[in-house]
């Protein structure tokens, strides 16, 4: 996996690591990449990764560099508003040892603000800043009005000063079609698209179509959806759904914003307004590779609700265990999901439309082998060989 005889001295930026998704396994693979590589960030708070931990940990002993972020108390509680201050966190690096810089930009803090001297730096973005340009986020917004006056004014400034960052990087990498046309509309930069990797199993699994009497419709009949429960991935409407046609719904992932609470709220609450004797939601907290295999392949169908996800790893991961996607027709997914042959799309963010997908869902044959087909072309294995080829561009 790694580049061979290299010898381009090579850094791995990251925004900040304290919890496992789609961003962390980018870098993972990246470090993989360039096992000699440092890794840059504004601070590292292993004790988050959940069940990977132990294996990050490993790869990236004494590879890690932090800022200064390390010693304000509490940091890792406080990211959102140290947002503001990053780019002092980035500038404080040092990089003139190095040839090419990678950044790994999540949308949350401001990496390219980074003084890279003589280097070249790609950048791998995630999305642009979505609190910066209106998208959907993870976090409640104050209803204050005067805050969120201050908000907008600070917001406004924070938009100048990552268009000028913007302008710092070499190569654009954008994880999919729909992130490179906010790399163009916020940044006026070209990007080409190289999306996030995914592990596909390497067993074979048995295909079967969905409509028909199969493992997955004799077992117990759930629907499943799970990430990071954060408030943009919409989990409210896969729950309000499935309590409506009484239907198991199995969620996975880590908390993110007290997020879960409000979400077990909603489940009790829909429950009780369809007259259902208990919820048909199960909480399961955040699982390891191995767990999360066996509820994809044990699953009918994930049900994926995000509002204008950047890219959105886990339907492809699901779909590579056979397991077909039911999503809202938005953002990244639009560009994996194959409508009608490896899952069905709902157009209103709304559970009532989710309702009628499920509806639709349960009618078609749709088989695990095109899943896992249409997963693969989204393979780790890809993503090192683009990944190489963008680099050779900047060999010395």
């Amino acid at each position: 996996m790694k580049i061979e005889n290299s010898k381009i001295k090579v850094a791995l930026v990251q925004d900040y690591i304290k919890e496992f998704g789609g961003a962390e396994s980018v870098l993972e693979t990246l470090s993989d990449i360039f096992p000699d590589a440092p890794i840059f960030t504004s601070i590292y708070k292993p004790q988050y990764l959940g069940p990977h931990r132990q294996r990050l940990e490993k790869k990236w002993q004494g590879r890690i560099n932090q800022s200064f972020f390390q010693y304000i108390p509490f940091a890792y509680k406080i990211i959102s508003p140290l947002r503001l201050f990053s780019p002092l966190a980035f500038k404080s690096f040092d990089f003139s040892k190095y040839d090419l810089i990678i950044s790994s930009a999540t949308g949350a803090y401001f990496p390219n603000s980074l003084n890279k001297k003589n280097a070249k730096l790609i950048c791998y973005c995630h999305t642009p800043p979505r609190y910066l340009y209106g998208l959907p986020t993870a976090r409640k917004f104050t209803q204050n009005k005067i805050i969120r006056f201050v908000v907008e004014i600070v917001n406004h400034f924070l938009r100048l000063s990552d268009f000028r960052y913007s302008q710092n990087v070499d190569q654009y990498i954008a994880n999919s079609y729909t992130t490179a046309a906010r790399i163009k509309k916020y940044y006026r930069r070209d990007s080409i698209i190289i999306n996030p990797p995914v592990d596909i199993p390497k067993k074979n699994i048995s295909p079967f179509n969905q409509g028909e009497m199969s493992k997955r419709s004799e077992t117990e009949g759930f629907f499943l959806a799970g990430g990071r429960l954060a408030r943009a991935k919409r989990f409210d409407i896969a729950i309000q759904a499935c309590n409506q046609l009484g239907l198991k719904l199995k969620i996975f992932g880590r908390d993110f914003s007290n997020t879960l609470e409000d979400l077990k709220k909603i489940s009790a609450s829909s429950a009780k307004d369809f007259a259902s004797a208990e919820s048909n939601i199960e909480f399961i907290g955040e699982v390891t590779q191995q767990e999360k295999a066996q509820l994809y392949q044990n699953g009918k169908a994930f049900i994926f609700s995000a509002d204008q996800e950047d890219f959105g790893i886990v339907p492809v991961e699901s779909m590579a265990y056979g397991c077909p996607v039911i999503a809202y027709r938005s953002g990244g997914v639009t560009e994996t999901v194959v409508d009608g042959k490896t899952g069905v799309f709902f157009d209103e963010l709304t559970p009532e439309s989710c309702v009628q997908a499920i509806k639709k869902f349960q009618k078609l044959k749709i088989k695990s082998s095109d899943c896992i087909s249409r997963a693969s072309e989204f393979s780790t294995e890809k993503f090192i060989s683009k990944i190489k080829k963008t680099v050779e561009i900047y060999k010395i």
